[in-house]
């Protein structure tokens, strides 16, 4: 069992930058392959980025590719969310979670993701 932590989200102004942790305890971290997902108020929740757990793979929505980096630190139990070039439609709850094993048509899909942090806030004001 994986339990998630996020932290670092908060208000920036359009353009700026923002890093995402997610700290996970559990001795089985680096087994997992690690998601990030947000929910925008009245939206559906939707796929950020993900990392396989070795970090030989790293996936991107189309809208954040070029502007968010995803890593991890299996040493550290972490899996960080690097964003750039932030957006007022960034604004949203962000969420870290942990899925055992992916194809690699399910990295997006949060159905398949077992265990989930509580999220943590994003503003990016215009």
């Amino acid at each position: 069992q994986v339990q998630l932590v996020e932290s670092g989200g908060g208000l920036v102004q359009a353009g700026g930058s923002l890093r995402l942790s997610c700290a996970a305890s559990g001795r089985t971290f680096s087994m997992y392959n690690m998601g990030w997902f947000r929910q925008a108020p009245g939206k559906d929740r939707e796929f950020v980025a993900a990392v396989t757990w070795s970090s030989d793979t790293t996936y991107y929505a189309d809208s954040m590719k070029g502007r968010f980096t995803i890593s991890r630190d299996n040493a550290k139990n972490t899996v960080n969310l690097q964003m750039n070039s932030l957006k007022p439609e960034d604004t949203a709850v962000y969420y870290c979670a942990a899925a055992w094993r992916l194809r690699v048509s399910e990295y997006s899909d949060s159905g398949r993701y077992a265990y989930w942090g509580q999220g943590t806030q994003v503003t990016v004001s215009s």
